[in-house]
């Protein structure tokens, strides 16, 4: 184990406070001994993220987390409610990054709640209300509480990312059957359904056929879930296509009511869940993105110095990168909106 110095990016702590552990990446954890962090090698399993030890508004709303993700934090807020906050955090295959993208979660906030309107025709969404606490003001909505399906619904238009790299082995994705001849970045004949499961944090969600979905929810509401995601994407791909931007692909989260009704929750369409494509570029062949593959290219590339096979923890973002993603992001927002951000 070794210490590092990064103390400053989490909570103040009173030096007599017991250990609390924070996960950090797929293999490492740290551990607050103090004002000490102390990482952890992986010799030993990794904790479970712990929501209370992680959280980042729950000081300021005066409310324990009941759940935190990668990037959301969830709070009860009346019996049928949660306040649901979108931090600045951002991940990377499967890691928690140490630099956050300002604004981020404003933008990923604001930007679903526009495409839940354009939306509202095709399936109800989760949103009950904007009216949220000061401190949180623009990056948190109250939404109902449901019960979520267990699968993240994927659908793919274009042939890039993991489906680029299931077809070159297979020449499917997921199961489907493609044809020869396809590249990165190639259109297909039609939009694909491709489910996934849903992964604990630091662990990779695995992609999944159709059939073996079925045997997690069920003949009937597999069909609802495959039928309205391929809907949804529809709509919301003519919808950016008609404002400059191709989404290639995109994964949406369904709960349901106790009555049955299946209801878009979550974020959505946003460029943590979606890759955005410039459509003016995409025509001569280069895929400009609006959303984390910029992040990724760089670490992936030779100026990060990080191997992700290395089992150790992606390096804090420079600040040109950090600047770069948040433009993306807000591109994305504007192009898409056709309004300007206010933070």
């Amino acid at each position: 184990m070794s210490t590092v110095s990064f103390a400053s990016d989490l909570p103040a702590r009173n030096e007599s406070a017991a250990p609390l552990t924070y996960l950090v990446g797929t293999l490492q954890t740290v551990t607050f001994c103090g004002s000490r962090l102390v990482v952890h090698d992986g010799s030993a399993p990794t904790p479970r993220l712990n929501s209370v030890v992680v959280s980042e508004y729950g000081a300021a709303l005066g409310l324990e987390p009941v759940h935190v993700g990668k990037v959301r934090e969830l709070y009860d807020w009346d019996d049928d409610t949660f306040l649901m906050v979108a931090t600045d955090r951002v991940s990377a295959f499967d890691y928690v990054l140490p630099s956050p993208i300002p604004d981020k979660g404003k933008v990923l906030t604001q930007l679903s709640l526009w495409w839940f309107e354009q939306l509202g025709s095709l399936i109800q969404n989760h949103v009950i209300s904007t009216a949220v606490p000061e401190p949180v003001k623009g990056r948190a909505i109250v939404v109902e509480k449901l019960k979520m399906v267990p699968v993240e619904c994927i659908a793919r238009g274009y042939l890039t990312g993991t489906g680029w790299a299931e077809y070159q082995l297979s020449r499917s994705v997921c199961g489907i059957k493609l044809p020869a001849g396809l590249h990165d970045g190639s259109k297909l004949p039609e939009p694909i359904f491709t489910p996934s499961t849903k992964a604990e944090i630091g662990i990779h969600d695995e992609n999944i056929s159709y059939e073996q979905m079925l045997k997690l929810t069920g003949a009937e509401l597999g069909a609802k879930l495959r039928d309205t995601t391929l809907a949804v994407y529809s709509r919301a791909e003519q919808l950016a296509r008609e404002r400059g931007i191709i989404l290639a692909d995109t994964k949406f989260e369904f709960g349901r009511r106790a009555d049955g009704t299946l209801v878009l929750a979550d974020e959505v369409l946003t460029p943590d869940s979606s890759r955005f494509w410039d459509a003016a570029d995409y025509t001569r062949g280069l895929l400009t993105s609006f959303d984390k593959q910029y992040l990724r290219n760089w670490l992936n590339g030779g100026e990060s110095g990080w191997d992700k096979a290395s089992g150790t923890t992606p390096p804090p973002l420079p600040e040109a990168i950090i600047t770069a993603t948040r433009e993306r992001y807000l591109t994305a927002y504007q192009q898409l909106t056709g309004c300007a951000f206010v933070a």
